[in-house]
């Protein structure tokens, strides 16, 4: 046969091939319906591994593989197709519904927000960029900011998630096992950091920098071009600040914010000393309570995956069958257990859709650890 004949044949098959999907996503609605009045999740892993098998039997080893990927795909594009079609049950979803029903109302012009470190810091500047008015009340560490959030000390907390310099803030997300929040908003704040002094000390004097770790490892440029320099870490970058203000002496400098430098009374010896000159801190305001604000549009969620092979992929392919776009994917250890990980899933969505909630609730029955982590809006 030459090239054109063979395309038709191709496309006669084609064509059965779309009737034959037709009628097999009909079947699998009423498949879906019957598991939703029977309480059952619509993933069923045991009955696709033997489709697979059957299927499969009949085709060359050569084709074997290939066979198989052809009807996962098809298996995940069905589950997709059948999470706008059915009413899955789960206490997340559940919650969700909760919390929509009391509407989707404009987020606060004014909160009391707990920061970390003092005032000045860049989680303070971050807070009142995303309240207008903000109440800021300052915790020593992260783990204080959460508890006060937790405990009802204040209606918001802010914290910073990542960098795009130096990647995740693997502190904050490790805190997120231990604490109970919801994320209410998120934004991208451009760090530019200073190199900050007392009184008339120039570069020449300098011979002791101290910082935050996070501010430290996003200027080792000049930190290298001071020479031999002894670097001391501390907790924030404002109680660098604070500290060098206070320290009297004329041979030590901070990293730190421009803003410190008014509030605690420093000079600049340099100005943008970041590495990169294109340097932003996503940070996110966490609440005690789900509310969903208006112009939600993404949503973040973390869950324990078994250790096998293809665990991950099996549930990237629901995503990607709905066509959610994944903004972030993190992954973090499981502590006692070997080899484990909690995975951090950000993506781009409006949570009133029913096969998003429904994709959500079939994910919390079957996976350990599920947690919704809100559904907000990033500036």
């Amino acid at each position: 046969m030459d090239l054109q004949e063979v395309r038709k044949n191709i496309d006669v098959i084609d064509d059965e091939i779309a009737r034959l999907y037709r009628r097999r996503m009909e079947l699998a609605v009423e498949v879906a319906r019957n598991k939703a009045k029977d309480g059952l999740p619509v993933e069923n892993a045991e009955r696709e591994k033997q489709i697979i098998n059957r299927v499969t039997e009949q085709m060359p080893d050569e084709i074997k593989l290939f066979g198989k990927q052809v009807f996962e795909m098809m298996f995940d594009t069905s589950k997709a197709y059948q999470y706008g079609k059915i009413d899955c049950k789960s206490t997340v979803k559940d919650g969700i519904i909760n919390s929509l029903a009391n509407g989707v109302r404009p987020f606060p012009l004014s909160a009391s927000v707990a920061c970390q470190g003092i005032y000045g810091a860049y989680s303070c500047i971050a807070a009142e960029k995303i309240f207008p008015i903000a109440s800021i009340s300052c915790f020593k560490n992260w783990d204080g900011v959460f508890s006060a959030v937790e405990k009802g000390f204040c209606e918001f907390g802010v914290l910073p998630i990542e960098n795009s310099t130096v990647g995740s803030v693997n502190g904050v997300y490790d805190l997120m096992r231990k604490h109970k929040f919801y994320i209410a908003r998120s934004i991208k704040l451009r760090v530019k950091h200073y190199l900050l002094a007392r009184g008339e000390t120039e570069l020449k004097d300098i011979k002791e920098i101290i910082s935050h770790d996070q501010a430290l490892s996003q200027c080792g440029e000049l930190i290298k071009s001071l020479g031999d320099v002894k670097v001391t870490r501390c907790d924030n970058t404002a109680i660098a600040a604070k500290y060098v203000a206070e320290s009297g002496r004329d041979d030590i400098a901070c990293i730190s914010s421009k803003e410190c430098a008014g509030i605690y009374g420093l000079n600049v010896l340099k100005s943008g000393v970041n590495d990169s000159g294109s340097n932003y801190t996503r940070f996110i305001a966490i609440c005690k309570n789900m509310n969903v604000y208006e112009g939600a549009d993404r949503i973040s969620v973390t869950v324990n995956l078994a250790h096998e092979a293809g665990s991950l992929n099996k549930l990237l392919n629901k995503f990607s069958a709905l066509g959610l776009n994944l903004t972030k994917l993190e992954s973090r250890p499981i502590p006692d257990s070997p080899f484990e990980f909690t995975f951090y899933f950000d993506f781009e969505s409006d949570v009133r859709k029913p096969e998003v909630q429904n994709l959500l609730a079939d994910i919390a029955m079957k996976a350990d650890n599920f947690a919704f982590l809100g559904a907000y809006e990033e500036l």
